[in-house]
């Protein structure tokens, strides 16, 4: 099968499609025909040897977090799908391949109301954006909520899903066009990073006291500025730090009760993976009501992921990109 492989740690430009051996599913694991696989900004890191699950990773391997499209074939003890199916879900690496094995646990079922591109953009950004929102942010009905880097697959994932809980969302970016973008996807409020202060804006839109949530997939400096927008009590959660590492005085998180929560899907996936699946249970049940919609903005053959990942590195994507192989 065809496949992008990655053979050192040197970034996205060395990424080369093979014809290699397509993977076998092992015990509890399934076979998928892939119709589409979303880019992450992980991946960008993965490959560039930058990434902290790196060390169990080995060369050569198959980039690609998540992917939709046909199941072929089921291993041994997996009695929940049959070949034919139309599943989607989350994977170790191999998204970015014809075919790619994935935990059973991990898959499934495409509602009929979803396409093959739609459904491989959409595990990583909404499981992990609902994750970090229910069960670590305890996200509730008429609370605010900041989103960062709000045009951004991820950051999608939480405007739209901060809307199905009922909550007042804020959403911040870095252009008047990413703005545009989060309030065409539900948005109550827009916060423009980019030409003025994150924490006057925000205190300004709340009349001072601040959001009860913040989602951070960013860090850096605009973290600390995050930081002094939580209300009493309030909680932010970190997704990512491609905006930098941050350190946060515990000082600031005792004089107003608030709380730093660090927001790892890996963890769900190794220790709850009962919440991951209640989770993505209550995602399926939401697309089919309408309330969340992957955004794929960008499409690219197997043969110019390179053109994919420069894209997702530019931050020249509104919602996702997708690989169809």
């Amino acid at each position: 099968m065809r496949a992008v492989v990655c053979r050192s740690w040197d970034g996205p430009e060395k990424l080369r499609v093979e014809q290699i051996e397509p993977p076998s599913p092992g015990p509890g694991e399934v076979l998928i025909d892939v119709k589409a696989a979303g880019l992450n900004t992980t991946d960008v890191l993965l490959v560039s040897g930058r990434h902290q699950t790196n060390k169990y990773l080995s060369l050569p391997y198959v980039p690609g977090l998540e992917a939709a499209g046909v199941l072929v074939s089921c291993g041994e003890g997996v009695d929940r799908f049959q070949p034919g199916d139309r599943v989607m879900g989350l994977l170790p690496y191999g998204g970015l391949a014809e075919q790619a094995a994935a935990k059973a646990g991990e898959v499934f079922a495409m509602p009929d109301c979803m396409g093959f591109d739609e459904a491989g953009a959409f595990p990583v950004s909404y499981v992990s954006s609902h994750l970090a929102l229910h069960w670590n942010g305890r996200l509730q009905v008429g609370e605010a909520l900041l989103v960062l880097g709000s045009s951004s697959g991820v950051g999608l994932a939480a405007v739209q899903i901060g809307k199905a809980v009922g909550a007042w969302v804020i959403a911040a970016a870095s252009s008047e066009e990413k703005l545009a973008f989060a309030k065409s996807n539900g948005a109550d409020e827009l916060v423009n990073y980019g030409v003025g202060t994150l924490k006057d804006q925000v205190l300004a839109l709340t009349n001072g006291k601040g959001v009860d949530v913040c989602f951070d997939p960013i860090g850096g400096p605009l973290c600390d500025q995050a930081l002094s927008c939580l209300n009493w009590g309030g909680r932010i959660l970190h997704l990512g730090f491609v905006g930098g590492f941050q350190s946060i005085p515990a000082n600031r998180l005792l004089v107003k009760n608030r709380s730093s929560i660090g927001c790892s899907t890996r963890h769900f996936r190794l220790n709850h993976p009962e919440k991951l699946r209640a989770s993505f249970e209550e995602l399926l049940r939401w697309i089919e009501q309408g309330k969340v919609k992957p955004n794929v903005s960008r499409r690219f053959p197997l043969e110019r992921c390179a053109d994919a990942f420069d894209r997702l590195t530019q931050r020249q994507v509104f919602g996702k990109v997708v690989i169809n192989p």
